[in-house]
């Protein structure tokens, strides 16, 4: 089974401006989720959906190539993770890349258990 894993980090956060590059336990927030991912599987099945060129260095930083700088249309308050994750799997679809599975890895959950996601995968 072929998995995109997606973490979806706009830049505009207005409650903590910056939330996904901040530090949390010695590295980026978004880095918590790109190594998580990296447990499952190999980094051209990461996808990390931004519109920040802050956020896209930090993952530049962590060795992620960035496949894509979202659209602002798709990084107000406004817009959902639905169309974030369309977007997403129609960048690929048009690369001709299909995935059977998609698995959305939100920044703001950084502590997530291996085993977790290992027991939904197998079932």
């Amino acid at each position: 089974m072929k998995v995109l894993y997606l973490i979806p980090a706009r830049g505009g956060s207005k409650g903590l401006p910056g939330k996904n590059i901040k530090e949390l336990n010695g590295k980026a927030l978004i880095n918590h989720s790109i190594d998580y991912a990296r447990n499952f599987t190999s980094d051209e099945n990461i996808c990390l959906s931004t519109d920040s060129d802050e956020i896209i260095e930090c993952a530049i930083n962590n060795n992620l190539k960035v496949p894509f700088k979202r659209p602002d249309i798709l990084s107000n308050d406004t817009a959902s993770s639905n169309e974030v994750i369309l977007h997403a799997i129609n960048h690929y679809e048009s690369k001709e890349i299909f995935f059977d599975l998609l698995v959305l890895l939100q920044p703001t959950t950084p502590f997530r258990k291996k085993e977790d996601l290992k027991n939904m995968l197998n079932q």
